[in-house]
């Protein structure tokens, strides 16, 4: 019998099984060529334009929680947090992290009088709600404006070391992510998590750990010209937070009775499905970078 599909009972169609990697790979390879490549046409050409591309990001994302804290009652008003969003982000980027952490307060404060207009009743659950994704999406988000900023506000290309720094972020979030799938799914027997995330093991994770110290040594030393004991803390950082961020994940939508926050990328689920590791790597990595590197 094939294993790539299951029957269904009621006449329709039969739902696919893609194994131990819980996802279609096909799909899921081909929207992160497509996702990789926007992204580093952006940054070799014109890093602005990156910028742009956050920003459309933090306003899918805003979207995705909003529809599925809907699942609980709980009811984001998405307008100012999208333009809080995306007004947070650029600021960050055109002038730093004291202006970042002034905008979040500002927005946060804007989004709580917003929501005066919905009168007393779950005030303060959409108000914790809205707070939560303001910093949860736009304000880790804003960070990635931050590191493309240590190398000036305009151009790109390689020799430019903000885009320098998004690439090793990326890179080494990436080799987190492939390094715990082969890893978990070649050797994974022993569980991290089985009541949060059953298909992430300690196999993975030592698969990730490897992967993200490799490409961590290998993108500071040859990339960033720094010393290699910064590569080793970077892929150590970058494991650890990123396996957070995806278990964190994992636990809201197992709370929300979701499988993905959305379809909007094909192989992937939704937007927040990807962004939950790199999230939460950018502000230790960018505090790491900047001050290990930059500085």
């Amino acid at each position: 019998m094939s294993s790539t599909s299951t029957p269904s009972s009621n006449g329709a169609a039969p739902k696919k099984d893609h194994g131990r990697a819980g996802r279609d790979l096909k799909a899921a390879v081909g929207s992160a060529v497509v996702l990789l490549s926007a992204i580093a046409a952006s940054l070799l050409f014109w890093k602005p334009a990156f910028m742009v591309i956050v920003a459309i990001a933090v306003v899918v994302a805003v979207w995705e929680l909003r529809k599925g804290l809907l699942a609980k009652d709980i009811d984001l008003p998405e307008q100012p947090l999208m333009a809080g969003g995306v007004t947070m982000v650029v600021v960050a980027y055109l002038w730093g992290s004291a202006a970042l952490v002034t905008a979040t307060a500002v927005s946060a404060l804007v989004i709580m009088l917003w929501l005066l207009r919905r009168g007393i009743d779950g005030y303060v659950k959409n108000a914790t709600a809205s707070v939560f994704a303001l910093v949860y999406v736009p304000f880790l988000g804003s960070f990635v404006a931050l590191m493309l900023a240590e190398g000036g506000r305009g151009g790109g290309g390689l020799d430019d070391p903000g885009v320098k720094g998004i690439i090793t972020f990326i890179l080494v979030t990436i080799a987190s992510d492939i390094g715990g799938y082969v890893a978990g799914v070649l050797f994974g027997k022993h569980p991290m998590a089985p009541v949060i995330s059953p298909k992430k093991s300690w196999e993975g994770f030592a698969g990730s750990a490897l992967a993200t110290v490799g490409a961590g040594v290998a993108l500071v030393v040859w990339l960033l010209d720094g010393d290699w004991w910064i590569g080793v803390a970077l892929g150590l950082i970058a494991v650890v937070m990123a396996t957070l961020g995806d278990l964190c994940e994992s636990v809201m939508k197992r709370d929300l009775g979701i499988k993905d926050m959305s379809q909007v990328i094909p192989g992937h689920g939704g937007l927040m499905d990807r962004l939950d590791s790199l999230l939460a790597t950018i502000a230790p990595i960018w505090l790491l970078l900047h001050y290990g590197i930059f500085t």
